[in-house]
C-alpha cells in the first residue's frame, strides 16, 4: 500500500473500549478517510515489527498519517481533528504538556479490560464496514 493519502487507526482488537471508539470515528468520519486495522491482525502485527514497536502490548492506539506515525494522546487528537462535528476541538488539547495528555491516556489505557472488558477476538465489521477494515 502506498504511504500516501494513508490514514490508519491501529487499535486493540479486543478491547471492549477500543472497538467502541472505532464505532464513534467510523459515525463521525463522513468522508471515510481512515482505515482500521487490529494492533493483533496480521496487518497490524506486520506494521509494528516493520516500525519497530512492541508487538505483544496493545496498550495505545496508533494512527499513521501517510507516512508518520503518532501514539497515544497525539494520536488520538489527530483524529478528533478530522471528525465532524466539533470533536475537532479537543485538539486544542495538544496544547497541554505531553506527560499530562499521556498520563491521562495511560491512566484510561491501563484500566480499561478492568473497567469496559474485552473481547474473546477481534470484532467483526459490518458489511458496509468491511472495506474500511485491514487484514
Amino acid at each position: 500500500m502506498d504511504s500516501k493519502n494513508l490514514y490508519i487507526i491501529y487499535f486493540d482488537g479486543i478491547c471492549n473500549y477500543c472497538n467502541s471508539v472505532v464505532q464513534f470515528i467510523i459515525r463521525r468520519d463522513k468522508s471515510k478517510k481512515f482505515k482500521f486495522a487490529a494492533l493483533q491482525s496480521s496487518y497490524g502485527q506486520l506494521f509494528l515489527k516493520k516500525n519497530n514497536l512492541n508487538s505483544t502490548d496493545f496498550d495505545t492506539i496508533i494512527y499513521q498519517e501517510e507516512d508518520k506515525i503518532y501514539i497515544k494522546s497525539e494520536a488520538a487528537l489527530r483524529i478528533a481533528w478530522s471528525l465532524c462535528g466539533g470533536w475537532k476541538y479537543f485538539y486544542y488539547l495538544i496544547y497541554l504538556p505531553k506527560f499530562i495528555r499521556n498520563g491521562i491516556y495511560d491512566l484510561i489505557a491501563n484500566n480499561r479490560y478492568r473497567i469496559f472488558g474485552k473481547r474473546e477476538s477481534c470484532m467483526l465489521p459490518s458489511e458496509d464496514e468491511r472495506a474500511r477494515f485491514l487484514e
